[in-house]
């Protein structure tokens, strides 16, 4: 392959291998002329140890050659101000050699957990995106914000139950078709491509990929399934399953723990469901034909969603056409999915802003550390190894205790990306905090559990003010992947400085954020009270305020708004007076509930907390919002979801709601109800190893001892019925007749009595059944 000497080009993959010579990094970058690989040679694995360590170090260096290691004095400090050395070895035999060594003697090697190829990039604050010139010195590497065109492939298998492969489903911009096993057959669709047996199914693929040749492969389950199966298939016929660019072999066994992703050279690999979590998305159910139907209103293509798998195998040796449908459709409902919620631009975007590899999951702290080690390296810091710490844990967000009931003209209050405004305001910074300890008196703004900051040395306030401004520029765009990916990565950063995995974790960092949050909320609340309004609840960054029953929509709402200028203008003018710093808390005015209703907790007296129904009016009709309650539970059944969304519409609109519940509890008792009456519940862990055996968990062992299958394991959700003899899972509930009276004690009676016991006069849902006992 021949490189330009000039390029521009988005990573795709990354990787590196040692020599004699050094370190090689390779890079696989999509560019607008086709996928290049950019090879480095000749760097070296790098460290830092403390200088008084410089003689020990050379004498246990001397017996290797010198050009396999280098020390060099550099112009920074560990956290503890000791002036720190270099190390740069160009053997991977040298480099695990000196770990050891360092460990055995106690000396603390800083950073040596950062790989070369990482290392590299962050140094050159290189995210995503690079231009590189190779010249005589070598390759000359920059970042830029170019965005590329990626192709992409939806990827599905279908298979028997003991995993043997029957067709392989491939829809991309390029070439839509279906690998299948079996004789070719009289006017198949085109798209059909018949394989004389399973190596042929696979060998077929790899020609498919080296003809096509995407940039990113996309699935449902597709790494912890499809392409799992497809590996131990491959393996099973002896094929190099050599689906990386460059006819290279995946590198996911070794890279999986590391969270790096499948481990493809030069492509990528995104898992719908994986990538719908990580953009926050929630669905009572995650598989494909369930969200497919709440996205796009249509599902997979069978007939017996229930029993699919033996669709499939009949399909497989009786309908092999309807199963090539059934597959592609499968593809393409995946690739829709992505198209509508913009996963691959999410994706791109989230690289973009983190520095991690594109298909990387989870990565927080990564990503953090891919941010803020550059500019701790420039401030003339080395960062610290993982230490523990005898500090006790920081508290979670203020919840406010909570004023129980109903409510008109309730209004939302909520600090603008609160945590992430701490941090700024208040200066909370790891290098600060070590700065501060040198301070003079006066440069630094003190934090909570003994924290101080310095006023002029720290690095993480303004990573966060250039996100910040780099979101109002993404939301004046319209561009909603960059602004969700921004608000994620600003959000995580209290969590990474209190998460015990991350190098720059302290207690006192992550306490100086939420303790200084119980603070801003209850003064916050002090202040509206002073000014008249009863503050009834307030959770993390919001804070709840009744303004008067009798308002109009224009009177409630200059109250939110003055109440809003008020407390902004207050914070500016106290942090200056009493700290001398600048205020970013913005309060807003969020939501205007004409109605409001927060519970009791069940079975006392005592307010609930984030659990609460509101109303707002949207063109002239009420929209209900349920925070907690069972109606956004996906373990609640849909009769009790139902009832309680119909129940309180009533409630709220003054339409008389006990001929609604008595109603209710007739049909239910009359079997009018039964399609509503199935458990949806997901299994945590595998079933042998719960200890205390819920519905669920009993239905699905049930479930799979009728099956003669592990249909159920952990991670899948187990749909049951409540009978007379206990759980029974659904492939069994057809001919049995549901334990109603379990229905109405453990469903409709917890969602009526709250409401009940607020009419006038109060009364129980026991109390209604007794006087209307000829209904039953």
């Amino acid at each position: 392959m021949t490189v330009p000497t000039h390029q521009t080009g988005w990573l795709l993959s990354r990787n590196q291998y040692g020599d004699d010579q050094g370190i090689t990094l390779e890079y696989w970058l999509a560019t607008d002329q086709g996928p290049v690989k950019l090879i480095i040679p000749g760097q070296a694995h790098q460290g830092f140890v403390c200088e008084t360590q410089a003689q020990a170090l050379r004498r246990w260096l001397a017996p290797w050659p010198q050009s396999l290691w280098r020390l060099a004095p550099v112009a920074a400090t560990d956290f503890g101000a000791r002036p720190q050395l270099g190390v740069y070895l160009y053997s991977d035999k040298l480099w695990q050699e000196l770990q050891s060594y360092c460990q055995s003697r106690g000396i603390a090697l800083l950073e040596r957990d950062v790989r070369a190829c990482d290392r590299f990039l962050m140094e050159r604050r290189i995210t995503s995106a690079l231009t590189w010139r190779r010249g005589k010195d070598g390759v000359q590497v920059r970042s830029t914000d170019y965005l590329p065109k990626l192709t992409m492939v939806s990827l599905d298998i279908e298979c028997s139950r003991e995993g043997e492969l029957y067709s392989i489903g491939l829809h991309s911009d390029a070439d839509a078709r279906v690998l299948m096993r079996g004789a070719s057959q009289e006017r198949a669709p085109a798209h059909i491509e018949w394989c004389q047996d399973e190596p042929s199914l696979i060998l077929a693929l790899l020609e498919w990929f080296r003809r096509f040749d995407p940039d990113v492969i996309i699935g449902w389950n597709v790494v912890g399934f499809d392409l799992k199966l497809l590996q131990k298939r491959a393996e099973r016929h002896g094929i190099p399953l050599t689906l990386g660019r460059g006819a290279t072999l995946p590198l996911w066994q070794k890279d999986a723990g590391a969270g790096r992703g499948y481990g493809l050279e030069g492509r990528v690999v995104l898992d719908g469901i994986d990538w719908l979590k990580a953009a926050f998305y929630q669905f009572d159910s995650f598989a494909l034909d369930a969200v497919a139907r709440e996205l796009l209103g249509e599902g997979k293509a069978c007939q017996d969603s229930g029993n699919r798998m033996a669709e499939i195998e009949h399909n497989f040796h009786h309908d092999k056409l309807a199963l090539a449908h059934y597959n592609l459709m499968d593809c393409e409902l995946v690739r829709r999915i992505f198209d509508k919620l913009q996963l691959l631009p999410f994706a791109c975007r989230r690289a973009q802003l983190t520095g991690l590899q594109m298909d990387r999951l989870g990565g927080s702290v990564a990503a953090f550390t891919n941010l803020y080690l550059p500019e701790l390296h420039r401030a003339g810091f080395i960062a610290p190894d993982l230490t523990d710490s005898d500090i006790a844990p920081s508290p979670g967000g203020y919840v406010m205790d909570s004023r129980p009931g109903r409510y008109r003209n309730v209004l939302v209050l909520d600090f603008k990306s609160l945590y992430p405004s701490i941090i700024r305001t208040f200066l909370i910074d790891p290098m600060g905090m070590v700065a501060a300890a040198q301070a003079e008196e006066g440069d630094c703004v003190p934090g909570f559990r003994g924290a101080q900051f310095h006023r002029f040395q720290h690095r993480l306030p303004a990573i966060i003010e250039s996100l910040w401004q780099q979101r109002e520029l993404a939301k004046a765009a319209n561009d909603a992947p960059l602004s969700q990916a921004i608000k994620i990565l600003m959000n995580s950063f209290y969590g990474v400085l209190g998460a015990a995995g991350c190098r720059f974790h302290d207690p006192r960092l992550a306490s100086s954020i939420t303790l200084r949050g119980h603070e801003i909320m209850k003064t916050t609340r002090a202040w509206i009270e002073q000014a008249g309004f009863e503050v009834i609840y307030g959770d993390t960054d919001s804070t709840f305020v009744h303004v008067g029953d009798h308002l109009t929509e224009l009177q409630a709402g200059e109250i939110g708004r003055n109440l809003v200028a008020m407390v902004n203008r207050r914070w500016r003018q106290s942090l200056q007076r009493d700290y001398g710093l600048s205020s970013v808390l913005e309060l807003e005015f969020e939501t205007h509930f004409h109605h409001f209703f927060m519970p009791t907790i069940r079975g006392a007296e005592t307010g609930s907390k984030k659990r609460y129904v509101g109303a707002c009016c949207r063109e002239g009709r009420l929209e209900l919002v349920f925070k907690g309650m069972e109606t956004v539970r996906s373990d609640w059944t849909p009769l009790a979801r139902e009832f309680q969304q119909q129940l309180y519409r009533y409630w709220f609109e003054g339409k008389p709601v006990v001929p609604l519940v008595l109603g209710r509890v007739a049909a239910l008792m009359a079997g009018e109800c039964d399609h509503q009456l199935l458990y949806r519940k997901r299994l945590r862990q595998e079933i042998q190893e719960y200890r205390s055996k819920g519905p669920h968990v009993v239905a699905a062992e049930r479930a799979n001892a009728v099956l003669g299958q592990r249909r159920y394991r952990r991670g899948s959700q187990i749909a049951y019925l409540m009978t007379h003899s206990g759980p029974v899972p659904q492939e069994e509930a057809k001919d049995l007749s549901p334990d109603y009276q379990h229905y109405l004690e453990k469903q409709l009676e917890p969602i009526a009595e709250p409401v009940l016991a607020h009419l006038d006069p109060p009364t129980s849902l026991e109390q209604l059944m007794t006087g209307q006992m000829g209904l039953f």
